[in-house]
């Protein structure tokens, strides 16, 4: 994990339990904490190129994940003033059994006074 000059360690614990929950809310397609956490404006990048907004990815979401063993590995925080920026890595099992792996950077910004998830795109491979 890196963080930008202006990183306070506070923000940077913050950060990296938004991230272990975020994939957490992948694997179990947990709607209700997106809900909380994703701003009004928020959007996703997908695996297939496609944009979606906010409601397009809580649509997604609330789909029974197809994966299983979802976790993050090689993450870096970057803290650039109000904004965060979180890279990693992705390793998980296909629903035929095989490994897997894919990269995400997520764009988190610092509104009236906590994080909240802008933007996000995710590769897989």
């Amino acid at each position: 994990m890196q963080a930008g000059t202006s990183a306070n360690d506070a923000d940077i614990d913050i950060l990296q339990g938004l991230n272990g929950a975020y994939i957490r809310s992948v694997q179990t397609s947990n709607v209700r904490w997106f809900e909380q956490n994703l701003a009004d404006d928020f959007l996703n990048s997908n695996p297939d190129g496609s944009l979606v907004d906010r409601a397009g990815f809580l649509k997604q979401i609330a789909q029974p994940a197809t994966i299983s063993n979802f976790e993050a590995r090689d993450v870096h925080i970057r803290i650039i003033g109000d904004t965060a920026v979180i890279h990693g890595q992705t390793m998980y099992t296909k629903a035929d059994g095989r490994a897997a792996a894919g990269r995400y950077t997520d764009v988190w910004a610092r509104r009236q006074g906590r994080w909240v998830c802008i933007a996000a795109h995710v590769t897989r491979g």
